[in-house]
């Protein structure tokens, strides 16, 4: 081959892939039309947020949103990196029910590194991309209220039921979203620690998908998009389910086709689309661009709950 051939089909091939990313663009404009002015509340956490190059997508991603008329709002965990600043400072943590067990010491902790160094990361992140980021937490303009999380267990051999007490973890009560549609109204995005404050001015760490949803709820938002770090809900046969209604995910729950950390997933999906939102996703945040494909796409890239 000459080099005059291979430059040939080396632009041809270019040429290929241009108009493969043009024909995207085409097919994606219906959907940037139906979101254009909507808010979408994205989960950001799990594996995803340790890995550098799937962090600079997920930013990108954001940032596209922003251009093509929709108000994204990221709100963010860490658990991980929580679990390694307790260990560095040789502090020890217990989990209940998936929750961490909080008292004052670890609260501050909690605090520092949500609020703190994963926060303004992921702001620069953003910023980075081009976008024009803020970071907040639920303290920040009296965001999200919180009160406190209480559980139960029984003691199999007595059937005595006892009060556990997971000091300061929280629920969120109440949100402000004047809060978040002000920023939102200066062009920024938010991008929100879920650390809530309490009716005497305690200072609550929160579950970052409840916290999620309760946003979404509060702003009337379009989606709820929970990345996390499986595809979505499986079915028994252990393939993606596209798309559950409300009363259809219930049912997963019952029949123990969701289990473990999925169930409280689909809890906060159900209560989201319960309390207004149009439609809450669980979708693999490992996967490059999962939230393009997810919006800008007819198959979606996980499992979808709303009202049929």
């Amino acid at each position: 081959m000459t080099a005059a051939t291979a430059a040939s089909a080396s632009l041809a091939a270019s040429r290929e892939e241009w108009l493969g990313k043009a024909q995207t663009l085409s097919e994606a404009l219906p959907y940037m039309r139906r979101y254009a002015g909507q808010t979408f509340v994205v989960k950001y956490g799990g594996h995803a947020m340790g890995d550098e190059r799937l962090g600079e997508m997920f930013a990108r991603d954001i940032v596209l949103l922003k251009q093509v008329g929709i108000n994204p709002v990221v709100v963010h965990g860490g658990g991980p990196q929580i679990g390694q600043m307790l260990d560095r400072l040789k502090i020890k943590s217990e989990f209940i029910d998936g929750l961490r067990v909080t008292d004052k010491e670890t609260v501050e902790i909690v605090e520092m590194v949500l609020s703190g160094s994963i926060n303004k990361q992921l702001v620069q992140l953003i910023n980075d991309q081009g976008g024009q980021a803020i970071g907040l937490s639920g303290k920040d303009g009296e965001l999200i209220e919180a009160k406190k999380v209480m559980r139960t267990k029984r003691d199999p051999d007595s059937n005595i039921e006892r009060v556990l007490d997971l000091g300061f973890v929280g629920d969120p009560y109440k949100v402000n979203p004047g809060m978040i549609r002000r920023i939102q109204d200066a062009g920024l995005i938010p991008v929100i620690a879920p650390i809530g404050f309490g009716p005497n001015g305690e200072t609550f760490n929160i579950n970052a998908d409840t916290a999620a949803g309760a946003v979404a709820a509060a702003v009337g938002a379009k989606r709820l998009l929970l990345l996390t770090d499986v595809a979505g809900v499986l079915n028994k046969e252990k393939a993606l389910i596209p798309e559950l209604s409300v009363e259809q995910a219930k049912a997963c729950i019952a029949d123990g086709t969701a289990s473990g950390g999925m169930i409280p997933k689909i809890e906060t999906c159900i209560q989201a689309v319960e309390h207004g939102v149009d439609a809450s996703v669980i979708l693999d945040g490992r996967v490059p661009h999962a939230i393009l494909m997810e919006i800008f796409t007819e198959g979606g890239a996980g499992t979808l709950i709303g009202h049929k």
